[in-house]
Parts: structure tokens; C-alpha cells; sequence
């Protein structure tokens, strides 16, 4: 080989190796953030009052996680439910059960909170955090957002597992934990809710689990919950698991409606939630799936498929499933259009107020998301 053509092999070699790198930190880049969260919440006899908030206030924490972005891309957002302290559960296990794993079907999340029940018993920390440390399917990556939220009112050092071995365990996987107690701050510092957070590189939180929560009403609140109605229209259900999910999320909007839930303002925040990104039905709804690349319209068996679908072409189906797709998204851009100008209002009448609202479950844990995920470098637009 003449030294002009190892030259020019070399020069080849150089352009391959670098559109491979080139590839690779795209491919890196374009990886959807992912953001944990597990609430570990004390299902107690005194804690009707936690759990009533846990309720009405979910939809209000998911927009904030919606409005978060990481490298300017919108994330995935996970959610799990443990309950303890609830004498119903085993003795053997602790008196802790794992109510969902890691999931993105907020619409479960939302059914599971509204069937906890309360029920005396001891409440062990320690070893709750522990088992969602050990069991739940954390990412190894060190750029997702992974928080553990803790809440409960009785000693942070019940039981058998020392808290000091479970916060150090978790933040060394890299899962902040932040603790939510149900009462006064100096409670909670003498009774080891402070130091708990700070092994684990969380905030110690207090809470007034029994306070009811009213929210601001604004002129846009009708139309919102309005359209959220719409929106439900815009669903494909398919597969054996479809109509059983579509209840699911017909029954989340009923439980959004009940007198406590309406005054805590959640029809108005699940409505803004089915119309951001962090809600998606992939598994259940041909609109989302499709969209996502996970359903290929066209290995759907006819059985699977709506009724109305089922004696379409394979051209008439997948125009159908665009159109839904153009109707949701027209409908979802008209919700966010609302809620622009309704958190304005609601921002303007805060301050007329001088109301901040900061000792309830949703305002404690926006308060510590807000501050953490800036470290994995995820920005938060203003409400």
C-alpha cells in the first residue's frame, strides 16, 4: 500500500470513528429524562388527614414534574406507593406494603391513593425505607431525579432497622430522602424526621396533615375541566387491558370531583395534567402508542380493536387514529392556553392574599423538588 492510499484509509478511518462518537452522544443526548419518586406514606389512624391531601394534591405535584426539562427535553416521570404503619398489613413485613412499583400510569397511582384505608399500628421508618430502597427498580444513571418522600407523624426511630443504615443505603444509590412530618418543625427535630433527611441529602418537611386545602378558583377553571371531558373522547382503548384502563381514567376524573378534592382545586389540576407530556397511555391507547413508537397499528388484531375500528382498512384505521391524534392535541394546546392565563390570575390573587400555603403536602414537596432537581440539572419554567 502506497503511503498516499494509508493516508487516505487513515483520513476514512478518522471520518468513521467520528460519526460513531458523533452518534453515540446523540444517541446519549436524545435518552428521555427520567424522574423516580416513591411516597411512603403513614396509613395510621391519625392520618386521614395525610392521606385526604396525598388525594387531591397528586395532580398539583405532576404539573410541577410537567414543567420540568433537562437538557431542554421533557422528562418521564415514575411514581410508586408504599403505605405502613397500618395494622392491617403483616407484623412479620413491618406493617409495610408496596401498593404500586415504579409506574407511569398516573391514573393507577391516583385509583390506589383514593383506596388506602387507615388503621393503627406501628410505624417503622427505618425499615420502609429500606425496602423501597432495596425492592423498587431504581435507575443506575446519575442524571435522573430519584427521591424517596416519607410522611408520617410518630418517632422516625421505631423499629428493628436503624433509619441511620437505610438513609445512608439510599443516598448512596443515589435516592434522595426527604422527610414529611405531620406536625410542629421542633417535633420533628427532636424525634429524628430532621436528621433522616439530612443523611440523605433531602429536606426535613413539616406538614399540617389535618389542614384543609382551598384552593384559588379563576375564571378559566370551568372551561378547563371542560375540555378535560373532551379529551377523553380523543382515547383509542385496545387490547384486553384497554377498557379496563379507559375506567381508570373515567373513575381518576370522578374522584377528582368529590367536595374535598374540588375544593383543594384537582379536577382544574388533572385536567392541566391530561394535557402535558408526563401523561401518556402507550399501554392501553392506540393515539399514544402509536405515537410513541411502541404499537404497530397494523399487528393489532381486529378482536382488539374498538368496535367502531374493526370493519375499517388498514388505511381508514390509521387516518382515524390521526385524527384522534390532531384532536387531542388541538384540545391539550387550548387546556395549556387556559392555564397560562388562569396561573397569572391565581399568582396575582396570591399575592393579593399574602397567602403561601406552604405548610401542605403539595407546597412541601414542590419546595424540595424545585431545589434538588436544579443538581441534576433540570430547569423548572416559573408558575
Amino acid at each position: 500500500m502506497t503511503a498516499s492510499r494509508r493516508a487516505v484509509c487513515a483520513f476514512v478511518a478518522s471520518i468513521l470513528v467520528f460519526a460513531t462518537l458523533a452518534q453515540a452522544k446523540s444517541e446519549v443526548r436524545e435518552e428521555k429524562p427520567l424522574i423516580q419518586v416513591a411516597l411512603l406514606l403513614d396509613t395510621s389512624n391519625s392520618m386521614d388527614g395525610l392521606i385526604n391531601q396525598a388525594r387531591t394534591q397528586l395532580w398539583t405535584i405532576v404539573n410541577e414534574f410537567a414543567r420540568a426539562k433537562q437538557f431542554g427535553q421533557a422528562p418521564t416521570l415514575q411514581v410508586a406507593l408504599y403505605e405502613y404503619g397500618n395494622s392491617g398489613l403483616p407484623a412479620a413485613g413491618g406493617y409495610i406494603r408496596q401498593v404500586l412499583p415504579l409506574t407511569d400510569d398516573l391514573d393507577k397511582v391516583s385509583e390506589q391513593l383514593f383506596a388506602l384505608k387507615t388503621n393503627g399500628g406501628d410505624e417503622y421508618c427505618g425499615q420502609v425505607i429500606g425496602v423501597a430502597t432495596k425492592d423498587l427498580a431504581w435507575s443506575d444513571s446519575n442524571k435522573v431525579y430519584k427521591a424517596i418522600f416519607i410522611a408520617g407523624n410518630e418517632p422516625f426511630t421505631q423499629g428493628t432497622v436503624d433509619y441511620h443504615a437505610s438513609c445512608a443505603d439510599a443516598i448512596k444509590r443515589g435516592i434522595i430522602v426527604n422527610t414529611i412530618h405531620c406536625g410542629n418543625a421542633s417535633d420533628g427535630q427532636s424525634t429524628g424526621w430532621a436528621d433522616g433527611a439530612k443523611l440523605a441529602d433531602g429536606q426535613a418537611l413539616n406538614i399540617d396533615q389535618d389542614r384543609a386545602v382551598v384552593a384559588i378558583k379563576a375564571p378559566q377553571d370551568e372551561e378547563i375541566v371542560r375540555l378535560s371531558t373532551e379529551l377523553n373522547k380523543t382515547y383509542v382503548a385496545y387490547g384486553a387491558r384497554g377498557r379496563e384502563s379507559q375506567v381508570r381514567q373515567e373513575l381518576a376524573d370522578v374522584a377528582a370531583i368529590t367536595p374535598a378534592a374540588t375544593a383543594a382545586g384537582a379536577p382544574v389540576q388533572r385536567s392541566v395534567s391530561k394535557a402535558n407530556s408526563l401523561y401518556q397511555n402507550s399501554t392501553w391507547d392506540l393515539v399514544d402508542g402509536t405515537k410513541n413508537g411502541q404499537v404497530k397499528l397494523d399487528d393489532i388484531a381486529d378482536k382488539d380493536l374498538p368496535d367502531n375500528m374493526q370493519k375499517m382498512t388498514k388505511e381508514q384505521r390509521r387516518a382515524y387514529v390521526d385524527e384522534q391524534g390532531k384532536k387531542r392535541g388541538e384540545i391539550q394546546k387550548q387546556i395549556n392556553d387556559l392555564n397560562t392565563a388562569r396561573e397569572k390570575f391565581v399568582a396575582d390573587k396570591r399575592r393579593e392574599d399574602a397567602k403561601s400555603g406552604a405548610d401542605t403536602l403539595d407546597a412541601a414537596v414542590l419546595k424540595a423538588v424545585r431545589e434538588q432537581m436544579q443538581k441534576k440539572e433540570f430547569t423548572t419554567e416559573a408558575k
